[in-house]
């Protein structure tokens, strides 16, 4: 009887040696590549900690880890999270790759130079791991010249699109794209257009006017041609917006005026018939303007035969409040919502200022108001704030690239990018989080990963450090957060 569980003991012995050696190898294996995880080491009991300061004594810097404890602490308030109530599923963090900030990192870059700040934008192990990108469809405010992918000369048509062509954005966009892709071939990628071509328009003109009624199905075939052409380039288009700030048309740059019933007829007649006819699963999404026209958006979501084929609403934050976002959900909870534009810029130069206006309405905020994304505006311009297309003359890039000498400087919209783009992957679900009354002028918004790794960011807001005790399930930890700073955990 001995010698029969000889064998059977030394496989069990075997298979126990194994499991304890490999639960690397074996953690988190979805399809993935996972030499390139997207996520954060964590060790269990610990609560991984990185912080930025308004004063830049610390900036995306990795703290001490925290020890989790059993229970929590009387002594401070208490930020609550609550797994059980999920919110939006988050799709990314990022900015836009405009014609400006593609010419500045392909031209005025070395090869080595734009290979590290690519990964250190891009990489989600080794960099921040930014997860999303706008690109301009043709010119924007910053791009080298007007254009559009079928330019003709005046009083000449092209309602088949014999001229259609990406060869502007060869020079510069695509490169850099390929670029990043092999860094974070994940990647969601959303196009909006500044203008139709000229020919299309009402005055023939990139700048102002109308889409003409009878140019609806041919532009709707510029945006599937779009489409096709950058995924011939290796390039998936996730989702599009139909028109960048319809209501401002008055700009010496590329602009298009298209009111809230003209873009329902148009995604209605003639974009959404042709995306599903061309069997796109590229999204389309409204609006794309301020917070402070929430009628816009909801004109649309409202006809029953237009929201079929539209995803969600687009804001950006020049005017309004984050809360409109809120009102468009509350009024049609199944389509998504997304930030996709702000700038800082010269008119503020203040750090910490920037800093915690970025966390209450841009991240914390637009989070807190079912955003599934927070997209600032040009990933990168030069120490002039260009190149610039007639548009903003004092913009600032998420990072500034000297057109001299190639030397990157990291703004504040870097760092706070960092605290949710490296952190809340795509796919992380918000989670119930509660401020106490105790903490005024703090913010904080949970999220949940899809490995199950939980992530709150949390600002101060006052001019002294604020302490306090964070509880999630048997997750008990305390912070003491520096005046006018951003922290994100993880644990």
């Amino acid at each position: 009887m001995k010698n029969q569980w000889i064998l059977p003991f030394r496989l069990m012995l075997l298979v126990l040696l194994f499991a304890l050696t490999v639960p690397v190898a074996l953690s988190g294996c979805k399809g993935k590549d996972n030499t390139k995880p997207d996520t954060i080491p964590t060790v269990p009991g610990k609560v991984v900690v990185y912080l930025t300061s308004g004063d830049k004594s610390h900036l995306f810097e990795k703290g001490t880890d925290l020890t989790i404890a059993g229970s929590s602490s009387a002594q401070f308030p208490t930020i609550s999270l609550d797994s059980g109530f999920r919110f939006q599923e988050i799709e990314g963090y990022g900015a836009a790759l405009t014609g400006s900030s593609a010419y500045l990192l392909n031209r005025k870059m070395d090869v080595a130079s734009r290979q590290a700040i690519l990964k250190d934008l891009f990489d989600p192990a080794e960099g921040i791991g930014v997860s999303y990108l706008r690109l301009s469809m043709g010119a924007s405010d910053f791009s080298l010249s007007d254009f559009t992918y079928n330019d003709l000369p005046a009083g000449t048509t092209d309602y088949t699109l014999e001229n259609f062509s990406l060869a502007q954005d060869l020079d510069d966009v695509v490169p850099v794209l390929k670029e990043i892709l092999t860094l974070s071939p994940e990647i969601k990628l959303m196009g909006t257009p500044w203008s139709p071509p000229a020919w299309m328009k009402t005055n023939n003109s990139l700048k102002g006017g109308k889409l003409k009624s009878s140019a609806y199905a041919v532009y709707a075939d510029y945006f599937v041609r779009y489409i096709q052409a950058m995924k011939e380039q290796g390039i998936d288009i996730d989702a599009v917006t139909v028109q960048n700030e319809p209501l401002h048309y008055t700009a010496n740059y590329p602009c298009m005026e298209m009111q809230a019933a003209e873009q329902l007829q148009f995604i209605k007649t003639a974009m959404g018939p042709a995306f599903e006819a061309a069997g796109l699963s590229t999204r389309i999404i409204v609006y794309d303007h301020n917070w402070d026209n929430t009628n816009y958006a909801l004109t649309i979501l409202n006809s029953e035969e237009t929201r079929k084929y539209v995803a969600g609403s687009a804001f950006h934050a020049y005017a309004g409040d984050v809360s409109a976002m809120t009102s468009v959900h509350n009024a049609h909870p199944d389509k998504g919502l997304y930030f996709t534009e702000i700038s800082g810029g010269a008119w503020a130069t203040d750090f910490a200022g920037n800093l915690m206006w970025n966390m209450q309405n841009i991240f914390i905020g637009t989070a807190r108001n079912w955003s599934k994304t927070a997209l600032l505006w040009n990933l990168a311009l030069d120490e002039n704030y260009g190149p610039q297309n007639n548009g903003c003359n004092n913009c600032r890039g998420v990072i500034t690239i000297n057109s001299l000498s190639g030397q990157v400087v990291k703004n504040e919209e870097y760092y706070s990018i960092a605290h949710f783009s490296k952190f809340v992957r795509p796919g992380a679900v918000r989670i119930a989080t509660t401020i106490p009354q105790s903490l005024p002028n703090t913010f904080a918004v949970g999220f949940q990963n899809a490995d199950g790794t939980k992530v709150l960011i949390a600002a101060n807001d006052n001019s002294t450090a604020k302490s306090f005790s964070v509880s999630q399930g048997s997750v008990n930890f305390s912070y003491e957060l520096p005046a006018k700073s951003v922290v994100t955990f993880v644990w």
